[in-house]
């Protein structure tokens, strides 16, 4: 049971990543240089607490699994999902940084090379994400 909640938790955080790399991300490419930093700005912050605490919890319940079950996936599932954490913290936290101190309501011309560099980077969530699910997938039907 908890090895499906580890997958079900998993799955929710890959589909969150790649509806930002597949739908919101382009969509924001879209807008205006000004307008495109305004919707960045919070969205990232929503987004960030939303993820984090997911690949928090889908990460214990995959430990939990693992400790119960033995099943090495649930292992590489639960390392998978925590993964974003430092990702986040050492690869994107510099242009996040950059982003979030910028003024929206003044020109920032760097603003969106910062959000495509962003939105790159990303994609490595997604792949762990994705990784995660996969991996959860295979520990409940070894068992």
């Amino acid at each position: 049971m908890i090895g499906l909640l580890a997958l079900t938790v998993a799955a929710v955080f890959a589909g969150a990543a790649i509806y930002v790399s597949v739908a919101e991300q382009p969509a924001r490419l879209r807008l205006g240089d000004r307008a495109l930093l305004q919707e960045w700005q919070p969205s990232y912050k929503r987004g960030a607490a939303m993820q984090a605490s997911i690949a928090i919890v889908a990460c214990v319940l995959g430990l939990v699994a693992w400790w119960q079950t033995g099943g090495l996936a649930f292992a590489i599932g639960a390392v998978s999902i925590i993964l974003p954490w430092p990702w986040t913290l050492i690869a994107m936290m510099p242009t996040n940084r950059l982003l979030e101190a910028m003024d929206v309501g003044t020109d920032n011309p760097q603003a969106r090379s910062l959000i495509v560099k962003w939105g790159n980077l990303h994609l490595v969530r997604v792949a762990l994400g994705v990784l995660a699910t996969l991996a959860f997938f295979w520990g409940n039907h070894l068992g």
